[in-house]
């Protein structure tokens, strides 16, 4: 059965490139518009990896990782972050949120596949 991947930014663009590399792999993919809507669709269905954007409207990466971290099924699930943001500051709020890994924007499609496979096969 193939892995259901949530994938949650504001750029439509991103969220397309994102789904389009992954679909060819053969994952699942189900796409949320910024961290509200990622939450919400978290929370109505189980997803093995959360990849997010850190700069949303409603609701940010970090917000979202540390909301999906209070709930029971999300404890373990793999958080990649997928941001332009890449100061180590960030990357240490990251961290203290309970995110998996960190992947810099633009992305290479073969670097995000490598990422996704190491974290949930």
């Amino acid at each position: 059965m193939a892995k259901k991947i949530l994938t949650v930014d504001d750029a439509a663009s991103i969220r397309q490139m994102v789904a389009f590399t992954l679909k060819g792999a053969g994952y699942e993919v189900v796409e949320a518009v910024d961290g509200q809507d990622g939450l919400n669709k978290a929370k109505s269905a189980q997803f093995d990896l959360v990849l997010t954007d850190q700069n949303m409207p409603k609701m940010d990466g970090l917000t979202l990782i540390r909301s999906l971290r209070a709930l029971p099924q999300y404890r373990s699930t793999p958080i990649l972050m997928l941001t332009t943001e890449s100061s180590d500051d960030m990357k240490s709020k990251g961290r203290a949120a309970k995110a998996t890994g960190w992947l810099v924007k633009p992305f290479d499609p073969s670097k995000l596949l490598e990422v996704v496979k190491k974290v949930v096969g």
